[in-house]
């Protein structure tokens, strides 16, 4: 049924949508939002990064499949009692003072959320995994599987531009911290130190070792930004807040290359006087250096007004068709580009931009690297948050403040031991003759690790001589020095 599903809006899309009343469209999108919602957190996930891609589905659906939410009826807790006694053993009841276990925190498909009371006094969140869920995740990537396997083989062009298995593959890593408590709980300890320095926001402690199937938090304080009133915070706070998250998320998707793939309101909690807990690190996005570089040049070229700049960018960090059509996409760009920087700052951010190029792109018969899905889905997610707390924020703006960070930290990055270690050794391997050169400089370098580099401009000069080898000499000499450099300190 998913299979011919997808398949039907993918045909749908290519030819302009078909012959569907307005009224006949949202009902259809209606229908499709609401199948997906009962088979589960797979499928959900599925169609919120779907909402994120305009370039195949309708706008209808876009709009419908953007109020997915993984919340259902919630289990009694003696259906999640023996998940306890099984991951902690008969001494389970001695760990918690007490449980509210008449109204959970928090219910989805995936794992009900208590307030908890541990044996020291300290309130916590203790969350417990659904009997039987791993077999059903199981089955879900098996079926998701099938269905993209179907769609490549019943509509080969469509899949050369619009990549589902990879994109699955993404959403599938991605998740892994949802199967596997432990796995969330490395995820928020990783996160708690990225966090380090941001005064309005946090990630909430691991307080007892994780299992599999039982995680147990500290208690974020407040209420999720989905249900809080933001006039109960200050304007500080509320500006603060919304801030930290934007420059958290930045570095995350360009520096860090780690970010919470899933920021959605209801994973945000709000109070007087604390900052915001980022909660729910069960959904991990990872980003590539090259994307994340190629991320930053795009958005560089948009300010830069280079359109032209801008569709090259995006070719290579994607996969052109044999049928694309590059001029065409540099047309568009040149078109989209002035439009993007002449707008305010309320018109133009980072989501918008980033849908739209995606658009034209694969209309253009480009394939757009398949993270860009996940970051459509953590950015859409965050606006969400933000436009409900501080809709005055600008992302466009926060990104401006956060270029020169970013632009240092990518400097450091290219400039370091490893990286210059690296570079030298790929130089070494891809032209003839240059490793006996690499091995002489390392050698000088060992035999004189404290003292001035081994090497002069007279010595240098044979290796100077017009021919194919002298950048690659200049390349590597610069490489070996900066190694030469830090190994002295």
């Amino acid at each position: 049924m998913l299979g011919r599903l997808l398949k039907e809006e993918a045909r749908r899309s290519r030819h302009g949508g078909g012959a569907d009343s307005e009224e006949e469209g949202q009902q259809r999108a209606r229908a499709v939002r609401e199948a997906l919602q009962s088979l589960g957190p797979f499928y959900i996930k599925v169609g919120q990064i779907l909402s994120t891609r305009p370039d195949f589905v309708p706008p209808a659906m876009i709009e419908e499949l953007g109020r997915l939410h993984d919340q259902v009826t919630p289990v009694p807790f003696r259906v999640l009692e023996p998940v306890l006694a099984k991951e902690f053993g008969a001494r389970w009841p001695r760990l918690f003072r007490e449980i509210d276990t008449d109204t959970p925190l928090g219910a989805a498909s995936l794992a009900q959320v208590y307030r908890t009371v541990l044996a020291d006094g300290t309130p916590a969140a203790v969350k417990i995994q659904r009997p039987g869920l791993e077999l059903v995740m199981a089955q879900d990537m098996a079926v998701l599987r099938r269905v993209a396997g179907l769609v490549r083989r019943s509509a080969p062009r469509f899949t050369a531009v619009i990549d589902l298995p990879a994109m699955l593959e993404v959403l599938f890593d991605a998740m892994k911290g949802e199967s596997d408590f432990r796995k969330e709980a490395a995820h928020m300890r990783t996160a708690l130190g990225l966090t380090e320095g941001f005064k309005h926001l946090t990630v909430p402690l691991v307080l007892l070792d994780p299992t599999r199937r039982v995680l147990v938090q500290s208690l974020a304080p407040g209420t999720s930004v989905h249900t809080a009133d933001p006039s109960e915070l200050t304007d500080d706070e509320r500006t603060g807040i919304g801030r930290d998250l934007m420059n958290f998320m930045f570095r995350g998707f360009f520096l860090n290359r780690y970010f919470h793939a899933d920021p959605h309101p209801g994973n945000i909690f709000v109070a007087p006087g604390h900052p915001a807990h980022l909660i729910d690190w069960g959904m991990v996005g990872r980003v590539e250096s090259n994307v994340s570089r190629s991320l930053v040049l795009a958005l560089l070229n948009v300010v830069a007004n280079d359109g032209t700049g801008l569709a090259k960018t995006w070719t290579e960090m994607g996969h052109p068709t044999t049928w694309a059509d590059l001029a065409g996409f540099r047309t568009d760009m040149a078109a989209l580009v002035p439009k993007a920087t002449s707008a305010s700052l309320e018109e133009l951010n980072f989501g918008v931009t980033l849908t739209a190029v995606l658009t034209h792109a694969t209309r253009r018969g480009i394939q757009s690297n398949p993270v860009i899905a996940l970051l459509g889905k953590a950015f859409a997610n965050l606006e969400g948050s933000i436009r409900h707390l501080c809709p005055e924020l600008s992302i466009t703006e926060i990104f401006g403040e956060n270029l020169r960070t970013i632009m240092f930290g990518l400097a450091q990055e290219t400039l370091s031991e490893r990286q210059a270690a690296r570079t030298a050794l790929e130089l070494m391997i891809a032209a003839p003759g240059s490793l006996q050169q690499g091995r002489e400089i390392l050698r000088n370098l060992a035999d004189h690790p404290c003292s001035r580099p081994p090497w002069s401009r007279d010595s240098l000069r044979p290796q100077q001589a017009t021919g194919p080898r002298a950048p690659l000499s200049g390349v590597l000499v610069l490489a070996a020095a900066i190694i030469w450099s830090r190994r002295g300190k």
